[in-house]
C-alpha cells in the first residue's frame, strides 16, 4: 500500500512540472508582447513620422539640428540641406540630421 502511495505521488509531481513549464512559456510570450506593445512599437512609430517629416521638407521651413542648431531651410537635394542659420551664413548638412520644425504652422 505504501508502494502504490508513491507512485502516485510521483505522478502528481510529473504533471505539476509539465504545468509549470507551459506557465512559463506563456509569461515569456506575455513579457514580449508587453515589451513590443510598450517599446518597440511606439519607436517605429516615431521613425515613422520623422521620416515623413524629413521626406516633407520644403524652402522656408524653420528646423533644428540634432546638434542643436536652428536654421531656414534655403534648398533641398537628395539628402542634404542648405540651411540659413543667420543673415548670409549657410551651412550644407545632412538631411538625416533634423529632426524638429519651428515653422510658423508647427508653433499655432
Amino acid at each position: 500500500m505504501n508502494l502504490s502511495m508513491i507512485t502516485l505521488l510521483q505522478a502528481q509531481g510529473a504533471g505539476q512540472a509539465g504545468g509549470s513549464g507551459l506557465t512559463m512559456l506563456l509569461m515569456l510570450a506575455l513579457i514580449f508582447v508587453v515589451m513590443w506593445l510598450f517599446m518597440i512599437r511606439p519607436q517605429q512609430k516615431r521613425q515613422k513620422e520623422l521620416n515623413a517629416f524629413r521626406d516633407s521638407l520644403k524652402k522656408g521651413d524653420k528646423v533644428v539640428t540634432v546638434g542643436g542648431i536652428y536654421g531656414t531651410v534655403l534648398e533641398v537635394n537628395d539628402n542634404k540641406v542648405m540651411l540659413e542659420i543667420d543673415k548670409d551664413v549657410k551651412i550644407k548638412v545632412d538631411k538625416a540630421s533634423l529632426v524638429k520644425d519651428f515653422s510658423e504652422a508647427q508653433q499655432a
